[in-house]
Parts: structure tokens; C-alpha cells; sequence
């Protein structure tokens, strides 16, 4: 994990801040609630900076607005490294003279997991009449999704878990979310040799949706899948782990599809069942770096264990700028995990936005219908090799009528090795056929 310092920091040239951080509370729907947040308004602007339309007329035509949301304080789901990070990029954008002259303004809100709250953030963009939202994480997309596309803002670089992020014309992903991974580590694990696979998944809609996927990466070896629906929160998963390893014979292997927090509780049962012959096996998101570390990197049960990504693994050198930005514009009080998924979705996203911005048409302002004009264009944006070129040209949709906005259908097989997590295989795997419903290349 890196701790961002603020020594060596490039001061703003003038006395505005170079990025705005926001925090903005959830507002309930309720008349009782309305009353009191109406009574607290002049207070929520004045210590949270929260943007409106008069904001936005004083900034004027030299300073172009944008947003990051992620939830914190909120438990296992937080992800305070990514509104973080798009602060220090801002800082370091404007340290460089701002995109085509003009000062960027980043906006970021605390979405609190909550439909509310994403709500309330949605709703502040607006008003803020923000370019794009980039980098951002919320699982109510049918929440924010459609106050977005009513403004005409583009959402860019989601971290996929809600479904409209995936079919929204809007929207743009960067990766191609739980069902790239989920499809990437079931590939994974046929290279791997495994005969069986348990898949332990939360035991929700979204979860039904990764068998489904799954099946679809093992059904044409000739694999099983044995289903083990658990709580999405739960301190003992003993009787799931003990399920999912079944008789521990040579070629069977175990994928969490928990989130992050779960995933740690439940390695720990794994741990005391201590299996001879099964594999283990997750998705980035599941775990990371971190969580190898803290159950005891290759004394742990996370020793060999295998990881599918969408990105490469945070030891390559596609993140040295990443580890610039967050080291030398970071402050000295958030944390930014290079490692975090999150963080690397939220520098993809704006590493495109970068791009986008640069192939807009000069002799009009970047609006955020000039930057989805670019991004519609269908012509391939570079990421620094964070990813493959991306591209949301209408070639480039997938051909399902749930997913069409997954362009990305691309991932990376990962390891522990040496209680390192790095890359298990060279270069990026297109399951592109799996998420179609298709058969495997020849």
C-alpha cells in the first residue's frame, strides 16, 4: 500500500483549490427528511463544497468540471484510494498547465453505498453541469443511471457491478466487471488441470448471473460446477468452505466470488480444513496484494492460489505513472493502495478521459457532448497498456442485449508466488466468446 506524502507536492499557482473533494450525504426521500436537510443546507455547502449551478457560472470557460464517487466509512465495500487518486490527478493536470489551457475541477462525493446517496451525488454533477463522472464505484446504477443519461453525462469508467453500466449508452467501462472475471478464472482453471470447480458466490441475482458465466468457461472442457450460494456477510464460513472441497481429491479446485471482506473471513475456515489436493482460486476484487499479506503471504492459505484480473499485476511497470501520481500529488492523509482494483479503474478512466480530451475538436469547449462525441467515434483510445486499446464503436459491442456496453472482455491470469501476487501468464485472455455465449477459438 502506498502512503501518499505532501513534502515534495507542486503548489497551485493561484490561491483556488486545484481539486475540489466532496462528501456529500445521501438524501432521503422522505418529507421529514427533506425538511432537515433543507435546514442544514447552507451548512452541508459550506463545509463539504458541494458544487451547484452558481459554481459552475463562476468557473467560466477556463476551468472544465468533473466527478469521482465512491463509497467511505460505509464497511467492507469502501473505496476512499479512488476519489483519492482522482484528486491527486487533478492537482497533477493542473501542475502541468490543465487539459488544452483550461484548469480542471474534480469534483468527489461519498456515495455511502446507498441508493440515496449515489442519488444525491448524481444529482450534485448535475447541478455542477460536470463533463463526464470518471472512475467511480457504486452498485445502485439503476439509481444514478438515468438522472446521468437525462444530462447528457457521460459515466466513464464504472467498476461494473450494476447492470446498466453495462447497458447504458452512456455509459463507457474501462473493464469488463464481474462477468469478465468470473468467466477469466474459470478459463484459468482449465488451463490449470481442474476436473471440478466449486464456485462460492453470494446468494444474490447478481450471484445467480456468475454461474451462468461459469458454466459457460467449463461446460466445453467437460468440467463440473458444484454451486454454493452464501451470505453476502457472514463470520464463519466454515460449512461453505467444507462444501466447496468436497472429498479434496487431486483436481478439485474452489473459486470465491465473494467480495473482498467475505473472502477474508473465509479463508480463514479454508485454513483449518486444511486441504491436500484442492486448488484455490478468486478474482481480483476478491482479494489483492493486501489480503495476501495479511494472512500470511506464502505461509497462508493463500499460498499458490490463482487470481484473474483486469488488469496487469500492480509489480508492472504499466503502473509506474500510477505510483508517481499517487506519491508525489497525493495528500499526506489518504491512503491509495496501487494494488486496489478500484484505484486502477479510476486511473484507466481518467487516462482515457485524457486521451478523449486531447482529440476533441479545439475550436469548441469540452463539453460533455463534445467528449462523447470522441468517445462514440469508435477509434481505439490507449490506456499505457493497462489494458487493450478500448474502443465503444458499435463494432466493438458485445453482441448480447444485457451486456452490449462490455468492450473489455479481456483479463489477466495472476498468482501468488513467493507471497507476491504476479502474472501467472504473459498478456491479456479475450473471453469475449464466453460472455457471447459462443464456442472456444480453435
Amino acid at each position: 500500500m502506498t502512503r501518499t506524502g505532501s513534502a515534495d507536492r507542486p503548489r497551485p499557482t493561484d490561491d483556488r483549490p486545484p481539486a475540489t473533494a466532496t462528501d456529500c450525504p445521501g438524501r432521503r426521500r422522505t418529507a421529514g427528511a427533506l425538511a432537515a436537510a433543507a435546514a442544514l443546507l447552507p451548512v452541508l455547502l459550506t463545509v463539504s463544497a458541494c458544487g451547484g449551478p452558481a459554481d459552475a457560472a463562476a468557473a467560466g470557460r477556463s476551468e472544465l468540471t468533473v466527478m469521482t464517487w465512491a463509497p467511505s466509512g460505509t464497511g467492507s465495500t469502501d473505496r476512499p484510494g479512488m476519489t483519492a487518486l482522482a484528486e491527486a490527478i487533478g492537482r497533477e493536470i493542473n501542475a502541468k498547465g490543465g487539459l488544452d489551457g483550461r484548469r480542471l475541477r474534480v469534483l468527489t462525493c461519498n456515495e455511502q453505498n446507498t441508493a440515496d446517496g449515489v442519488a444525491a451525488c448524481a444529482q450534485q454533477a448535475i447541478d455542477a453541469h460536470v463533463a463526464a463522472v470518471i472512475g467511480s464505484y457504486s452498485q445502485y446504477g439503476t439509481d444514478f443511471m438515468p438522472a446521468l443519461e437525462r444530462a447528457g453525462i457521460p459515466y466513464l469508467g464504472g467498476y461494473g457491478i450494476s447492470s446498466p453500466e453495462f447497458s447504458s449508452p452512456l455509459s463507457y467501462p474501462v473493464a469488463g466487471g464481474s462477468p469478465a472475471l468470473i468467466a477469466g478464472s474459470g478459463r484459468q482453471l482449465v488451463e490449470a488441470g481442474c476436473k471440478t470447480v466449486a464456485l462460492i458466490r453470494p446468494d444474490t441475482r447478481a450471484g445467480d448471473t456468475l454461474v451462468n458465466y461459469l458454466n459457460g468457461a467449463l461446460k466445453p472442457a467437460g468440467v463440473k460446477l458444484t454451486d454454493v450460494p452464501a451470505p453476502e456477510k457472514s463470520n464463519n464460513y466454515s460449512d461453505y468452505a467444507r462444501r466447496a472441497i468436497g472429498d479434496d481429491r487431486a483436481g478439485n479446485c474452489v473459486i470465491s466470488a465473494l467480495g473482498s471482506e467475505p473472502t477474508s473471513n473465509l479463508l480463514d475456515p479454508y485454513r483449518r480444513l486444511a486441504p491436500k489436493h484442492t486448488q484455490l482460486a478468486s478474482v481480483i476484487g476478491s482479494f489483492q496484494q493486501s489480503v495476501v499479506d495479511s494472512t500470511g503471504g506464502d505461509a497462508g492459505p493463500l499460498r499458490g492460489a490463482f487470481a484473474t484480473g483486469w488488469y496487469p499485476a500492480e509489480s508492472s511497470k504499466v503502473w509506474d505513472a500510477l505510483r508517481y501520481t499517487a506519491r508525489s500529488y497525493g495528500t499526506g492523509d489518504a491512503m491509495i493502495d496501487v494494488a486496489d482494483p478500484g484505484v486502477q479503474t479510476t486511473w484507466v478512466a481518467y487516462e482515457v478521459f485524457r486521451q478523449a480530451a486531447g482529440r476533441a475538436d479545439h475550436g469548441k469547449p469540452l463539453s460533455s457532448r463534445t467528449l462523447r462525441a470522441v468517445l462514440d467515434s469508435g477509434e481505439p483510445i490507449e490506456t499505457g497498456g493497462a489494458t487493450p486499446p478500448l474502443s465503444w464503436g458499435l463494432t466493438n459491442m458485445l453482441p448480447s442485449a444485457d451486456s452490449p456496453r462490455l468492450v473489455n472482455t479481456s483479463v489477466t491470469f495472476q498468482q501468488v508466488q513467493g507471497g507476491r501476487l504476479v502474472e501467472q501468464r504473459t498478456g491479456f485472455v479475450d473471453v469475449r466468446w464466453v460472455l457471447a455465449g459462443g464456442k472456444p477459438p480453435a
